[in-house]
This record gives structure tokens, sequence and C-alpha cells, in this order.
């Protein structure tokens, strides 16, 4: 992955650029050296009905590697979300799904289930699980944890 190769992703959403939708990518832009397309274009609605809905999803879908999927927006539209996920899986992306943020609600099984990793929020596991999901690269990051010993 480099800026001349950014690895290509879809966030899901329901139309409309939630908090959680926005978080993603402050997380992916405080992140060094991780270069990322995005083809969600929540600001789009289509006009028509929900099919008309759901075919703007699959062309953003489409051409993506990976797909970041918010399971708080699961309270509001379980079922465009649940749709999103089963065109991700139909059409073999992958799906990392965050769980809430910042409650210790659990993810729903059926989310689960759809989902190739769960993960916390958290930036360095998000770009992490993205790269691995995404590109198959393993992140051979380490912590060096400073301690003085008297």
């Amino acid at each position: 992955m480099s800026q001349a190769n950014p690895i290509r992703l879809f966030v899901t959403h329901l139309w409309a650029p939630a908090d959680d939708y926005l978080r993603v990518f402050e997380y992916l832009e405080s992140s060094r050296n991780f270069f990322y397309q995005n083809f969600s274009v929540p600001e789009r609605r289509p006009a028509g009905d929900r099919e008309a809905e759901r075919q703007a999803l699959r062309a953003q879908i489409n051409p993506v590697e990976v797909v970041v999927a918010l399971s708080s927006l699961f309270e509001q539209d379980q079922d465009l979300l649940t749709f999103q996920l089963l065109f991700a899986k139909a059409s073999q992306k992958p799906v990392v799904l965050l769980k809430p943020f910042g409650s210790g609600t659990a993810v729903p099984k059926s989310l689960a289930e759809l989902a190739d990793e769960v993960i916390d929020w958290d930036e360095r596991a998000l770009v992490d699980s993205i790269r691995r999901q995404g590109r198959h690269e393993d992140t051979t990051r380490w912590d060096t944890i400073e301690f003085k010993l008297d």
C-alpha cells in the first residue's frame, strides 16, 4: 500500500454522515503512512425507492477491497445495514465490524456472523484490520513500554 496504490474502502452508512461514520475517517487520517480511497458517498441519496438506494450502494461497494461496518447503525435501520454486509459478503469483500462506540452494548449476533473481524474503536486496531483484511498485510507492530528500575 502506498500513496499511488491506496486501499479502496467503503464505510457503511444510512444516507447521512453519522458521528461514527465521521469518526472512522478521523481515525484513518490520524494514522501515519496509511493511504486509502473512500468509495462511500452518504451525501448522495438516490432519488427513488428502496431498490434505487440498494443499487447505489452496490455501485459504491463493488470497487472496494474492504468494507468497514458500523454496528451502531443497526438500531437505526437494521435492513439497510444488513443488506450492505450481505452484498459485501456475496461480492467476496472482507468486512471489518466496529463495535458500538463508547458503550458496553454487545454487537448483534447477526452482524458478527457477517464480519471477518470484529474490533473495538482504536485507531491502530482499525488500520491494522483494514490492512489485514483488504491486502492480507500482516502489520508486525510492537508496543514499546518504557519503565525505570530503581
